[in-house]
């Protein structure tokens, strides 16, 4: 992309180059923060027709929008900032990009190296700054109207998108030096004047892509394809999805369908909920009647995603390889690990959806419905009980039912961690209905979960809902500036029980002389957050009043935030509750 009057100097030829680059791989949007070093790349990034821009104030909650962004579409959103501390905001993004494999190009400006360890200002070491926790590190050169150099950065731009969205796709930086002028001001023989002429293809690019990377799909051998085949060709087998991104619904379900295996789906998986329902046995009830004693092993578990989130149903498969020796595949296409209680038999190295298709057609399924009607009744029991508790008490896992429940066909749901994402996995009831259900359950923090949700939001035109605990709330309010300078309208459902609900579940809980330690009370009223961000603030008294003010929210333009406030010990005493119940009754049944 060539300015009418060439170009001013070298930083913005680059600049150019580089964005002209992403956009002809694909990108479609760019998070900036403000900064003096990033001007040649803001004004590249602003100056292109093909790249929508979000600016943010906040350099940590914008790591968390470009986040939530590409888990709802699969590809990157860059990240552009200046340098010195801005820099290290983004690192609990990074964090969270790589351990839940989500695409994400960080792109910092940074001082000419001849400044570095100077005491110059605004000036730290960037190089390497995210470790470990990146695909792929680079430091790029200093501008020059060089054909060579402008090739290299070309190729740069295309391999590091090739790397974020890769096997596993995961988080990409790029390091960008730049000396004064950092404005698109003419400095005298900077680019010579025919340079386009004389390096058309450094100039101008090509007509796409500089590089086209071919992304493959990692796949069996026959052999051992058919080896799990045989595996599968039991009565007693299950199919466990994790939280991910990228099942193909219709892949498993057909491998549930021709196994007769039911499928316990994490909210997060993609698979609790959709039209695929009715060609597979899909639960979401296990948290609860795993925990049952004496519930049968199975002979088999086919494992995709991450690990689930449910304690009961880890502990569960843990127990199985142990005391019945179950036969448990893990499907990695990247031949990850992600199995912590190492009783896993098998890794396959693999993509998931594809082994399941291929697997469907060749295994026939068990001679006997037994197994699959255990669970199938332990389901329709298990929502039968769930129904009655939440009509005898509104408390946490209400709301979470309510929220799936009621939400629009479509719907983006982001839901926190800490009890909301356990509340989402215990009393979100499966649908037929299309919902795309988001969460950073790679390191599982708390922190950037608005503007991570907004990210999504932006993303697509779907109804938006977010759901979340009040520290989460306040850890990333910054977040809530997002609405009004990136355009996103939200139902946001805040649960708001003085915090620390989470740590009533662990054993350090019995210990009351202490545990005071462990809970967070903060007591702030978030109702003038309304006021300060620009949005709709109520607090409905009751489910019937939640439901209302909830249906409302999502038929009306806006933000609403709706809280829903609770005494957390009592809650939690109730959730506690209701398990039992359902143990009791279904033991017995």
């Amino acid at each position: 992309m060539r300015r009418e009057s060439g170009w001013p100097n070298r930083n913005t030829l680059w600049a150019a180059a580089f964005v002209d680059e992403l956009a002809a791989g694909g990108v479609s949007a760019v998070c900036i923060a403000p900064g003096s070093r990033s001007t040649p790349l803001t004004v590249a990034f602003a100056d292109h027709p093909a790249i929508e821009v979000f600016s943010h104030l906040d350099e940590r909650s914008m790591g968390f929008f470009a986040l939530g962004r590409a888990k709802r579409t699969g590809d990157p959103t860059p990240l552009l900032s200046t340098s010195g501390t801005a820099t290290a905001n983004f690192h609990p993004a990074v964090i969270e990009a790589n351990q839940a494999r989500v695409p994400l190009l960080v792109l910092t400006a940074d001082r000419p190296p001849a400044l570095r360890d100077s005491g110059a200002n605004q000036t730290i070491d960037q190089q390497k700054l995210y470790g470990s926790a990146v695909r792929w590190y680079h430091e790029l050169p200093e501008p020059e109207a060089n054909g060579r150099k402008l090739r290299s950065l070309r190729v740069t731009a295309a391999r590091a998108l090739a790397a974020s969205t890769g096997t596993p796709p995961g988080p990409v930086h790029l390091n960008f030096p730049f000396r004064k002028p950092l404005e698109p001001v003419p400095v005298s023989d900077d680019v010579p004047d025919d340079f386009t002429e004389t390096e058309p293809l450094a100039a101008s690019g090509r007509d796409g892509p500089f590089v086209h990377t071919a992304q493959g799909r990692p796949a069996l051998d026959d052999a051992t394809t058919e080896r799990v085949r045989a595996a599968l060709a039991v009565e007693r087998g299950l199919v466990v999805a994790g939280p991910s991104t990228d099942l193909d619904a219709g892949a498993i379900a057909a491998l549930a369908d021709s196994t007769g295996f039911p499928v316990l789906a994490d909210p997060l998986s993609g698979l609790r909920f959709g039209s695929h329902r009715a060609d597979a046995l899909v639960c979401g009830g296990y948290d609860s009647y795993l925990d049952i004693d004496g519930w049968p092993a199975p002979d088999v578990v086919f494992r995709v995603g991450a690990s689930p989130t449910s304690k009961v149903l880890r502990g569960y498969l843990r127990d199985a390889a142990r005391e019945s020796g179950t036969h448990q595949f893990v499907v990695d296409p990247a031949g990850g690990w992600r199995e912590a209680t190492f009783a896993a038999s098998d890794l396959l190295v693999a993509d998931p959806n594809r082994l399941a298709y291929d697997l469907a057609e060749r295994v026939e399924g068990p001679t006997s419905d037994g197994w699959r009607e255990r669970f199938a009744a332990a389901e329709r029991r298990y929502w039968e009980l769930v129904a009655d508790a939440h009509d005898e008490q509104f408390f946490e896992g209400t709301v979470m039912s309510d929220v799936f429940a009621d939400a629009s066909d479509p719907a983006t749901v982001f839901v926190s961690n800490s009890m909301t994402v356990r509340d989402a996995d215990r009393f979100g009831g499966p649908r037929d209905d299309t919902l795309t259900v988001l969460g950073n359950r790679g390191a599982s923090g708390i922190d950037g979960v608005i503007s991570s949700g907004l990210g999504a939001g932006s993303a697509t035109d779907d109804p938006l809902v977010l759901v979340l605990g009040d520290l989460a709330y306040y850890h990333d309010m910054n977040g809530l500036l997002a609405l009004s300078r990136c355009d996103v309208d939200a139902t946001i459902v805040l649960v708001n029980n003085d915090g620390g609900g989470i740590f009533r579940m662990l054993p350090i809980a019995d210990f009351e002389s202490v545990f005071e330690q462990f809970e967070t009370p903060h007591g702030l009223d978030f109702a003038p957050t309304g006021e300060l961000y620009g949005f709709e603030f109520v607090r409905p008294d009751g489910r019937a009043a939640f439901r209302e003010a909830y249906r409302a929210s999502l038929d009306s333009d806006g933000t609403q935030v709706i809280e829903a406030s609770f005494d957390s010990a009592a809650s939690h005493r109730f959730r506690e509750a209701v398990h039992e119940r359902v143990l009791d009754a279904l033991d017995g049944d």
